[in-house]
């Protein structure tokens, strides 16, 4: 992975966006490990306001252009809904690209270098770790309102930045090239990990084969619903905005839905080495149901009825990868020791099985929302 550097002039980056304010100064800002992210204070007619500037890591995003035209589409588009539905603060529920002076969403240096802009989203801020399930309720809310914005955007088909990102089935096919080529020798030492993703195989092509014979849509999704990629509010903790688009694009909802899972509910972290000790929090899915179908009204019956399915999808796909990763020589993710991986790997396997054995609590729990969210909507005529 790429190392941020913290050596650019971003009072000079900054002269190429239409930004209508003098610059002050700047900070590297958050703790991406793709993008590098500065923090620009900027006099705008004597009133101090803050911008986000940052350089696409065009060595991950190939396509830069490709993926700010994706961006800038959607957020244009939720800015517009949300002023059509005179939201009180629209410009504070959506990211806004500032336009670079030639017009367009990002602006690129001398050296090559792919920058956008957006304005800073004060009284709100991001965590790296759920600590409540009322957290959780909002985190799925916002993914869900994201989504539900998203899915009115007319016009062409948004770019696909990353190709088959979430095909669960050539994450598979991808696994059995990286078994067969055993670079590194691992694949002997590792084949109860290998015997349990050839077990799953049948589940790997469920989703994208609905989307292909038209069972469920295709819709926009974020495909990255960490809880670090929503602003909360400050004082009330309430979801104000959804950040980090670069990975949107055309897929699934259940998608966005089923990594909200996988990243919320277990009771361990995704490199935990106590296998013994992961455990799913049923409670936390219940919050995440409820936020999800609080905002998500654009679903169809097909899509619902995978929600818990798409929990376990995801966890098995994201341990294929990380089993392709360790398999090749940990090119791919960013591991702190040799077997890195491989905790992850089994890690993530241990929690398919936790959520095999509770799939019909999962369900349940569905069942009691969607009956809850029905009895909730206000009838005709009130």
């Amino acid at each position: 992975m790429p190392t941020p550097r913290t050596n650019h002039n971003i009072e000079k980056v900054a002269e190429m966006f239409d930004i209508r304010a003098d610059f002050m100064e700047s900070r590297p800002y958050g703790n991406g490990h793709i993008n590098d992210t500065y923090l620009a204070r900027c006099d705008q007619a004597g009133l101090q306001t803050r911008f986000i500037v940052q350089r696409i890591n065009h060595h991950v995003f190939k396509d830069p252009v490709s993926l700010m035209e994706n961006v800038s589409r959607v957020t244009e588009h939720a800015l517009e809904t949300l002023l059509a539905q005179n939201h009180r603060e629209a410009h504070r529920r959506t990211l806004t690209c500032i336009p670079a002076l030639d017009d367009k969403p990002y602006a690129v240096d001398e050296d090559g270098n792919y920058w956008r802009v957006y304005p800073f989203i004060e009284r709100a801020r991001g965590y790296d770790e759920l600590t409540c399930n009322k957290q959780a309720y909002q985190a799925a809310r916002a993914f869900g309102r994201f989504q539900n914005l998203a899915a009115s955007l007319g016009g062409s088909r948004l770019h696909e930045t990353i190709p088959d990102f979430h095909n669960t089935a050539k994450r598979l096919e991808a696994l059995e090239q990286a078994i067969a080529d055993d670079p590194e020798g691992r694949a002997k030492n590792v084949q109860a990990e290998i015997d349990f993703a050839r077990a799953r195989a049948d589940d790997c092509p469920v989703i994208v084969d609905k989307i292909a014979k038209g069972e469920i849509p295709e819709r926009i999704t974020h495909n990255d619903t960490k809880i670090n990629n929503v602003l909360l509010d400050e004082v009330t903790s309430a979801a104000i905005c959804v950040i980090d688009l670069d990975t949107t694009m055309p897929g699934s909802a259940l998608y966005d839905f089923g990594d909200m899972v996988r990243s919320c509910c277990p009771t361990t972290p995704e490199d935990e080495t106590n296998l013994a000790a992961i455990d799913i929090q049923l409670d936390r899915f219940e919050a995440l149901v409820k936020g999800y179908l609080s905002a998500a009204h654009f679903l169809k019956a097909a899509e619902i009825e995978l929600l818990t399915f798409s929990g376990k999808l995801i966890t098995l796909e994201c341990g294929m990868r990380f089993l392709t990763d360790y398999l090749q020589g940990d090119h791919y993710f960013k591991i702190h020791h040799p077997e890195h991986n491989l905790e992850r790997t089994r890690s993530q396997f241990t929690f398919v099985r936790v959520i095999e054995e509770h799939l019909s609590q999962m369900d349940g729990i569905v069942e009691k929302c969607i009956d809850s969210h029905l009895k909730a909507r206000p009838t005709p005529g009130h």
